[in-house]
């Protein structure tokens, strides 16, 4: 009797709702589709990134910037919230903490939206360094204001590697509920090798880490190509990568301070009466022209000399930096992450949203697909843009596998609700 009426509610259970913030190509939201989640509404600025959205998981992905979009434009009681806020500039010294503060703050729209939409759960994922920024001040200023909407709130450090990715990925899952039950987090699925299991390990009968040459080792001989290729039987989409695995770089000629450039150019620029916003619409950047007028928290540039010749024509200074700032040289590169070879035998290192490591058979970096593969997409997950593109969007992509996971512990959360 009690087994029938199991039966009987899940089978006429009502299938549980997302809207989702910052879904990027949509790693996350795959993640919680696949474990069976309805996603009413998604948003993303990235063009490129929707456009893959919309062909692989669904046309309710909306592309603009999220600070321009009413909670009007939102659909009203999802059960769930989820969203990767960006988390770059963030400091505590404004303790006004505006809403209008554009820079820092992004994830206050996730907290406005959560505040209008008032679902049952919410779920935040970031970098591991979130963690330590500010020694710690900003996870915590972060925590409190979640937990001033009403809702309790707990975080833990996953790694992808740990639910079956095979990828070594840490992040920071921020995860609160307003229905009075306990958070969960999803239980680890996978380890190390036998040999190195611990005694816990092996009573939970767990899984061994899957590693790179498993996931991707198929595609090592495939010449790569832009267009659909069959192996194995089945099609591989987006198998193309960069073949830069120089190891030299250019770099400046002379020492240079920067301190010493950006008092001159402030000098300059304030003689000619350009503004930094000018200069910013001028090269077409963002926020980028800046950075060469400032010298506080090592967060100034020296212009690339293609932007200063350019600087040179509209502040109309002197020659005295002319040769310092211009003059390159090409220069061996001792370490960088750029010359790093994957692993093989073990899990990769956490696939960036900037150019992947070097295959192991040197002639070329991973691809888009193997970088996907390693991120636990689906092998017919198709990919839109550049190659740059794709690389970044895998690269800022939750692993599929993961958010998997986390979505059936919410799930949990949910029934027991």
């Amino acid at each position: 009797m009690i087994k029938s009426n199991y039966i009987f509610r899940n089978k006429y259970m009502k299938q549980h709702t997302l809207v989702s913030l910052f879904s990027g190509a949509g790693g996350m939201d795959l993640g919680f589709k696949n474990a069976g989640y309805e996603i009413l509404w998604a948003n993303d600025f990235d063009e490129d990134a929707t456009i893959t959205y919309k062909n692989n998981i669904g046309d309710h992905i909306t592309l603009g910037d999220i600070i321009q979009i009413p909670s009007d434009d939102i659909p009203d009681d999802p059960d769930v919230i989820i969203g990767g806020f960006p988390c770059q500039g963030f400091s505590v010294a404004n303790t006004n903490r505006s809403m209008d503060d554009k820079r820092n703050f992004l994830y206050k729209q996730m907290l406005r939206i959560i505040e209008d939409k008032n679902p049952k759960i919410f779920v935040a994922e970031n970098v591991k360094g979130l963690c330590s920024m500010e020694n710690g001040n900003v996870i915590e200023m972060i925590q409190k204001d979640f937990e001033s909407l009403g809702y309790k709130v707990n975080m833990k450090l996953l790694n992808a590697t740990d639910y079956g990715v095979p990828q070594n990925r840490q992040r920071i899952v921020i995860m609160g509920n307003r229905i009075n039950v306990k958070n969960r987090f999803p239980k680890k699925t996978h380890c190390e090798k036998k040999s190195q299991k611990s005694l816990l390990e092996r009573e939970n009968n767990l899984k061994e880490y899957v590693t790179t040459k498993e996931a991707i080792g198929y595609l090592s001989d495939v010449k790569l190509s832009y267009n659909p290729i069959e192996v194995n039987g089945k099609m591989i989409y987006n198998h193309m990568a960069s073949t830069n695995v120089s190891d030299k770089f250019w770099k400046r000629k002379h020492n240079v301070s920067q301190e010493e450039i950006c008092d001159y150019l402030k000098y300059w620029r304030d003689k000619s009466g350009w503004s930094v916003k000018g200069l910013d619409d001028h090269f077409g950047y963002k926020y980028t022209a800046g950075h060469w007028f400032r010298k506080d928290n090592n967060s100034g540039t020296i212009p690339s000399p293609e932007d200063w010749w350019e600087l040179k024509k509209l502040l109309k200074f002197d020659d005295k930096y002319d040769k310092a700032v211009t003059e390159l040289e090409e220069k061996e590169i001792v370490y960088e992450q750029s010359l790093r070879i994957t692993n093989w035998d073990r899990p990769s290192d956490t696939i960036t949203a900037t150019g992947p490591e070097i295959h192991v058979n040197k002639k070329r970096r991973l691809s888009a697909r193997e970088c996907a593969i390693l991120q636990s997409f689906p092998d017919d997950f198709i990919f839109h843009g550049s190659l740059s593109s794709m690389y970044r969007q895998i690269g800022n992509a939750v692993p599929v596998l993961l958010a998997q996971k986390i979505a059936e512990s919410t799930i949990d959360m949910l029934n027991e609700e």
